[in-house]
């Protein structure tokens, strides 16, 4: 298994993508439309937000796409289309008229928007933005990642090649996600081909274990979005035998998908708002999975580690506190806290208790752009990692007038 330098969603047999400017966001020099598109109909699974105000894209995909399959993705930025009347309505209309001009059923459709919530999307801009969009489609098409940016700073674009029976094969991604993310089910929008066959039940089943341990453990600031959702179409143009059953096959496919998402957790959370660090909480030996996912969410959520992560402050009682809110039975007294960086490592806590260390070394260490505060609980085999960022004065700036 290895990622592809500028892989994309396009690298994957049969898909090809494209972006434009069609006006919903005021400036020119930036795409606020994207599609991907595939030359046969596929498989098709998606996970969504858990809050309960939900963006009407979500409601058409969901519905769209209940049959296990789809051919289509279409998202615009700049507008949420979330808490709106007529949202559904203009979701639709442009599932009819996308659907239309590509020479597909409109059901085969997945669409989504990102932007700002409860206010009217344009959508006469959208539908002036289709026959570019198509017109323009490629196998090149980095302009999709571009088009669904919000207040991300860089693309997040990523494919992974691996061998399935016997085939070449390939899974590629598209993501966007900087602010307003503590997702509960996958990213704020990530959207993944594969040329893999498999069914869509075990699509959605491989699309759940990838998510709930790579997406779902990254946070920002604890705000989880109105229109979160990952989604996922197979092409099977690889040529495998299709995956029916959950073999060897099913495995490699899943852990393809799971490495992916992982890189693509990484890179939201290295991208947050006024994120100036990527901070990766890793707990091990712990007595359940479910325990250690709950106490690396818990660190990397906690707005005061964040903080000392920002200043290079080695203050690890913030790590403990953290734990030790987080609701999970634990022996504090094993617990033993390092943190790591490239600059090295330092441990700061050991049993439950502070033990000697350089602060020059800590700070030099938390002075680094990637930073794992590595926590052994010392109770059983089990390990999570949970993905976030620190907490700056920047994401006050950001979001102070995010709308105006």
């Amino acid at each position: 298994m290895k990622f592809i330098e500028n892989g994309s969603v396009t690298t994957p047999a049969g898909f090809t993508a494209s972006g434009y400017h069609c006006g919903i966001r005021k400036s020119q020099k930036k795409k606020d439309i994207s599609l991907i598109f595939c030359e046969k109909r596929c498989a098709a699974a998606a996970v969504y937000t858990r809050n309960l105000v939900k963006g009407a894209p979500l409601t058409v995909t969901k519905n769209n796409i209940s049959d296990g399959y789809a051919q289509a993705v279409i998202c615009n930025s700049g507008n949420a289309n979330t808490c709106n009347a007529d949202g559904v309505e203009k979701a639709e209309i442009t599932c009819n008229v996308l659907a239309e001009k590509l020479g597909i059923d409109k059901n085969d459709i997945i669409i989504g928007s990102t932007g700002v919530i409860g206010q009217p999307i344009n959508i006469d801009a959208i539908l002036s933005g289709i026959n570019p969009l198509i017109s323009t489609l490629s196998k090149d098409g980095s302009g999709a990642a571009e088009g669904i940016m919000t207040t991300d700073t860089v693309k997040k674009s990523f494919a992974v090649e691996f061998e399935i029976d016997g085939k070449k094969a390939y899974i590629g991604g598209i993501a966007k996600g900087s602010g307003m993310i503590n997702p509960h089910m996958a990213t704020m929008l990530c959207f993944v081909t594969t040329d893999v066959s498999i069914t869509p039940a075990l699509l959605h089943e491989a699309l759940v274990y990838a998510v709930n341990r790579s997406l779902n453990m990254v946070n920002i600031d604890g705000d989880t979005s109105t229109n979160d959702m990952m989604s996922v179409m197979a092409s099977g143009l690889a040529g495998n035998k299709t995956i029916t059953e959950k073999n060897a096959d099913y495995e490699l496919f899943r852990d393809a998908l799971f490495a992916l998402s992982v890189k693509i957790a990484k890179a939201i959370a290295k991208d947050g708002e006024g994120a100036t660090k990527l901070i990766i909480a890793a707990v091990r030996n712990c007595k359940s999975e479910e325990c250690a996912e709950i106490l690396a969410d818990s660190v990397v959520s906690s707005s005061l580690v964040k903080a000392a992560m920002f200043g290079a402050d080695a203050n690890w009682g913030r790590v403990l506190c953290a734990l030790g809110y987080a609701g999970e039975d634990i022996d504090v007294s094993k617990i033993n806290v390092s943190f790591i960086s490239p600059a090295g490592k330092t441990d700061v806590c050991k049993n439950g208790a502070g033990i000697p260390f350089s602060e020059d070394i800590a700070k030099e260490i938390l002075s680094c752009d990637e930073i794992t505060i590595d926590i052994d609980m010392q109770s059983g085999d089990a390990h999570a990692e949970a993905y976030g960022c620190d907490l700056t004065y920047d994401y006050v700036k950001i979001n102070g007038d995010y709308r105006t």
